[in-house]
């Protein structure tokens, strides 16, 4: 059975609202048109979806690239109204690119077209800032839709993606009897990955080297008891179980890095 696009408005548990499911921007006027971007480095695919909104009524393709980088170029200058986003690119990934583009038009809504099923990247796309996932395989009334959806304040995600969002959040976490002490460093660079910057930008941010960042990430995965990024921001956020404090005086918790 093909899942059907959701307007995710069901409650939802504390840890489901820390996944940054952006808002939509403000209705669309009836009889406005909508202008839609692609970026997507399957030629054939990319083809199809520009045909599919040429000839859809009320859509405007505005632009079509092959890679996060030539769509960066060119995106601010146009502020489309709705991108349609693959994870899997070439060069920095559909979810860094939906993260700088959110940051130069954030105004334009991210759908993620995607063949990912993943808890991990589904939790990645939404705190980057996309408000809506569909998968490669929807057929292209529901990718029409979705575009609607985004467009009058909804975030259209397929039901088994949706479904997976749930049973992600009502996951608990493992309790732990004693505070987690973040050195200032790591404090520093779990603020930054909850506002969605990729490991490269906090590296550039904070002038420390990518591996460093890396080591920092693994202390902090083994200090919060979790194992993704996406974990770890949402404990920092929620603070459900335990409580994160920081940031601690530079000492023995910095391991000597900067």
């Amino acid at each position: 059975m093909k899942s059907k696009p959701l307007r995710y408005s069901a409650p939802m548990s504390a840890s489901a609202t820390t996944a940054s499911i952006a808002p939509a921007g403000p209705p669309a006027n009836p009889g406005e048109e909508t202008t839609v971007a692609v970026v997507e480095d399957n030629a054939g695919l990319r083809r199809s979806l520009e045909r599919l909104l040429h000839r859809a009524p009320g859509l405007r393709c505005v632009g079509a690239w092959a890679d996060g980088e030539s769509a960066l170029t060119q995106v601010a200058a146009l502020q489309p109204d709705v991108v349609l986003m693959d994870i899997h690119l070439p060069g920095i990934s559909g979810i860094e690119c939906t993260a700088a583009l959110k940051r130069a038009c954030p105004r334009s809504q991210v759908i993620m077209v995607t063949v990912y099923e993943d808890t991990e990247n589904i939790f990645r796309a939404l705190q980057a800032g996309a408000c809506g996932y569909l998968l490669k395989r929807a057929p292209s009334a529901e990718i029409l839709g979705a575009i609607a959806e985004v467009r009058h304040g909804g975030a259209p995600m397929t039901g088994e993606i949706a479904g997976r969002v749930v049973e992600a959040s009502q996951t608990p976490a493992p309790a732990h009897a004693a505070t987690v002490v973040l050195s200032s460093r790591e404090h520093e660079l779990l603020v930054l990955l909850a506002q969605g910057f990729s490991n490269k930008e906090i590296a550039d941010k904070l002038d420390i080297a990518y591996q460093t960042v890396k080591v920092h990430l693994k202390h902090i995965y083994e200090k919060l008891h979790v194992r993704s990024r996406t974990e770890a921001v949402l404990k920092f956020v929620d603070e459900r179980e335990t409580p994160v404090a920081g940031p601690a005086a530079p000492g023995r918790n910095d391991k000597g890095l900067r």
